[in-house]
């Protein structure tokens, strides 16, 4: 198999974190997830840190300039070059736009984009129901975080066009990862 460069795409609990794990295991290729990449550095407790909590606090988006900056870092590790998947990048069409140009500059494949789709009830009441404690994961926030979504992170499957997969994501985590298997063959 050659390389498999992914796109994982869906509002916030549509499951890619989930689905983009499982998938990573299961093709040996590299999940990286923005997500955890911000709260990492958060975690941290440096400058920059504090100031993703509290833009993630509010439920906005941090800034392209820092998020592509750590993924072309991300995309350069040996254990991305056989392929990767992105969980919640690119969310903006300029970072699309730099995700292309980043590709090209690495001399990789264009990547493949799959997006989940799940009703915005289902999205709410998981997310409620997680129960991890996520500071991001109140009922306000989450209203915050799903309209954020639709006015930026939607242009971007307009961006990619003829190339998203859509694929159903409301059922079990085992329903979901059958279609997406059966969608990339």
């Amino acid at each position: 198999m050659g390389e498999l460069n992914l796109i994982l795409t869906g509002p916030p609990g549509a499951g890619k974190g989930t689905q983009a794990s499982l998938l990573a295991e299961r093709r040996g290729i590299a999940q990286i997830s923005t997500g955890e990449m911000l709260r990492e550095a958060v975690d941290s407790g440096s400058d920059l840190g504090r100031r993703v909590e509290v833009v993630m606090a509010r439920g906005e988006l941090v800034g392209d300039e820092l998020v592509i900056d750590l993924v072309r870092e991300r995309l350069g590790r040996a254990d991305a070059r056989s392929g990767f998947i992105l969980d919640g990048f690119p969310r903006t069409e300029q970072q699309a736009d730099a995700l292309d140009r980043i590709l090209s500059e690495l001399g990789r494949d264009p990547v493949r984009v799959l997006a989940l789709c799940v009703p915005e009830a289902e999205l709410i009441r998981r997310i409620l129901a997680r129960g991890e404690g996520r500071a991001d994961d109140d009922a306000r926030t989450v209203q915050k975080r799903l309209e954020v979504y639709r006015i930026s992170t939607e242009p971007v499957l307009a961006y990619y066009g003829g190339a998203v997969v859509r694929i159903d994501g409301a059922g079990s985590v085992e329903e979901i990862r059958l279609r997406i298997g059966q969608a990339l063959g």
